[in-house]
């Protein structure tokens, strides 16, 4: 972005306004030189912001990616604990449902 030297907006339709002259009651140097200083400190400033708002919404994204993936790691790991707790659980019935035909089959 340019900050210097400064250019007329773009007409926009109206030549009129953009010819105008303004009249100062003191000379037009001393206004100009003030406001284009503080006009661009304040272009400075507004980058400085928008650097600062664009590093935080980096960081947002960033923790929204970092904490979506640990929810889903989670999901995962909660998903295969299930699945090998009801395998032993499925084992055990199998081992005692084994047991008990043998002592039944013992007892006749």
């Amino acid at each position: 972005m340019q900050l210097l030297p400064i250019t007329p907006p773009e007409s926009s339709g109206n030549e009129r306004a953009r010819r105008l002259d303004y009249i100062f009651r003191a000379r037009p140097t001393k206004y100009l030189g003030t406001t284009i200083a503080r006009y661009v400190e304040v272009l400075i400033y507004q980058a400085v912001l928008e650097t600062a708002a664009s590093f935080f919404s980096a960081q947002m994204v960033a923790m929204r990616n970092a904490t979506d993936n640990a929810n889903d790691l989670v999901e995962s790991l909660s998903l295969t604990y299930n699945k090998v707790r009801q395998a032993n659980i499925t084992n055990q019935v199998t081992e005692i449902a084994s047991a008990a035909e043998a002592m039944a089959a013992q007892r006749r």
